[in-house]
């Protein structure tokens, strides 16, 4: 069994019990901030490693780093073949600061993307912005609908229903 297949059928076992997969989940992202700070600190290094090696150096267990590809993967420069990921297999680190800071913000991870780690790589001002960038690309902006008497919007001056809308 891939790496990513055994670490989602733990991560998303419903049999586990609600209190065990909230420990589950909430060691897991103490865990991520930890690996998260350190990362963020060398934005610009790309780290590369077998999945085994990065859990060493980054003092989590194998399963830990799997969830933590599968989390960073949409964010990489170049992804990881995180579906068929062993042990052995070698992977890399070097995410898109931009994207990774955006993917946070999708994901709703305040704990990430506040980290006091972002400051030395964007100022407050282009974090707002990235922010606020990211919420409006997933807000849906339903047009304006035109009702028969409005003013026609190709600009004659007409009724709606007395000109464009009168083939409708």
């Amino acid at each position: 069994m891939a790496l990513l297949e055994k670490w989602r059928e733990d991560a998303y076992n419903e049999q586990l019990g609600r209190d065990r997969l909230q420990k589950l989940w909430a060691d897991y992202f103490q865990k991520e901030k930890e690996i998260y700070i350190q990362l963020l600190q060398n934005p610009d290094q790309k780290v590369t490693g077998s999945v085994k090696e990065l859990a060493e150096k980054y003092g989590v267990d194998i399963m830990t780093m799997t969830g933590f590809l599968d989390g960073i993967n949409d964010s990489l420069v170049e992804p990881n073949p995180i579906e068929e990921m062993e042990e052995d297999t070698v992977v890399n680190l070097g995410f898109d600061k931009e994207r990774l800071y955006k993917n946070m913000v999708a994901a709703e991870a305040d704990w990430l993307y506040n980290l006091k780690e972002w400051d030395a790589i964007y100022d407050e001002e282009t974090r707002k912005a990235l922010y606020r960038e990211q919420k409006s690309s997933t807000t849906i902006v339903k047009e304006a609908k035109i009702y028969p008497n409005d003013p026609c919007p190709c600009g004659s001056g007409k009724k709606y229903k007395k000109c464009c809308g009168r083939n409708k």
